[in-house]
């Protein structure tokens, strides 16, 4: 029984991520019509751009700032080269774009920095944190927590 409580909840913190991504795609649809598809790929790119500033000796919080500003300078590029051009065309032209778009910066992003996996440390372990009942050994990860707790306040941030 505890081994199914435990997958349960650790089922429920995966599905906060599943809401995360859910959440991202709906921001950038409200703001700008456009259902994005290449949002993933943008995600992988800035998580990329990250890591590889991470491995150049860069400090975090700078990185941070280096990898917005070449999401941003991106983003712009992307908007005024590709999007703008396609306002008040059928949607599945704009559909098609960003399918496009996807594959586009999935292939930039492997000839930039290569298909090898890069790892990520944020200072959060991905360790068994905390027994909810000593007895039932049923453990949560550290980072699902966090997980959580960042979406919850997000969501609340937004609906407000």
């Amino acid at each position: 029984m505890a081994f199914a409580i435990e997958v349960l909840i650790a089922g429920l913190l995966s599905g906060v991520m599943y809401s995360l991504v859910a959440l991202g795609f709906v921001l950038i649809f409200k703001a700008s019509g456009v259902f994005n598809f290449a949002q993933g790929a943008m995600v992988l790119f800035a998580a990329l751009t990250f890591v590889r500033i991470l491995e150049m000796g860069v400090n975090f919080w700078l990185a941070i700032a280096i990898a917005l500003a070449v999401m941003i300078l991106l983003a712009v590029i992307i908007e005024r080269v590709m999007l703008r051009p396609l306002v008040a065309q059928p949607v599945i032209i704009l559909f098609m774009a960003t399918i496009g778009l996807n594959y586009f910066l999935e292939g930039l992003a492997q000839g930039i920095w290569d298909s090898q996996v890069h790892g990520l440390d944020i200072g959060i372990p991905d360790v068994p944190w905390m027994s909810i009942l000593e007895s039932t050994n049923i453990l949560i990860s550290l980072f699902d927590v966090w997980t959580a707790v960042i979406c919850g306040v997000l969501v609340l941030f937004l609906a407000f």
